[in-house]
């Protein structure tokens, strides 16, 4: 079954496709940092435990995170962290190769909000 999240108006809305081009909304919370648009999960790859993924955190379900790198989506699963990390933040997620488990860390300043004062 397909997921996408869509974020409008301070909301995050996640969907699913019931029948082609029939999406049917599965729940409503805040969007929190997250931007506005369209995020078709559904499209997400499975993360690939050798490479570090530095991206925004789009949605968690009870399976998988998923997060976006540029344009694409990385689906990691939920058992490889001791942690969850927060929805709309830019985190750096690595694995260690011995455990298997997922490290968390704040992403680069790059791609990190700069906050004013």
């Amino acid at each position: 079954m397909k997921h996408r999240v869509l974020v409008m108006n301070g909301q995050k809305i996640v969907q699913n496709e019931q029948t082609p081009g029939k999406w049917h909304t599965e729940h409503v919370d805040k969007a929190g940092l997250l931007k506005p648009g369209i995020y078709n999960i559904y499209a997400a790859t499975v993360a690939d435990k050798a490479k570090e993924h530095e991206g925004t955190i789009v949605h968690v379900d009870k399976q998988a995170i998923y997060q976006q790198i540029g344009k694409q989506f990385v689906k990691h699963e939920c058992i490889d962290f001791y942690k969850i990390p927060e929805i709309g933040g830019v985190k750096r997620i690595a694995y260690d190769q011995s455990t298997g488990r997922a490290q968390v860390d704040v992403a680069s300043e790059k791609l990190a909000k700069k906050r004013s004062r």
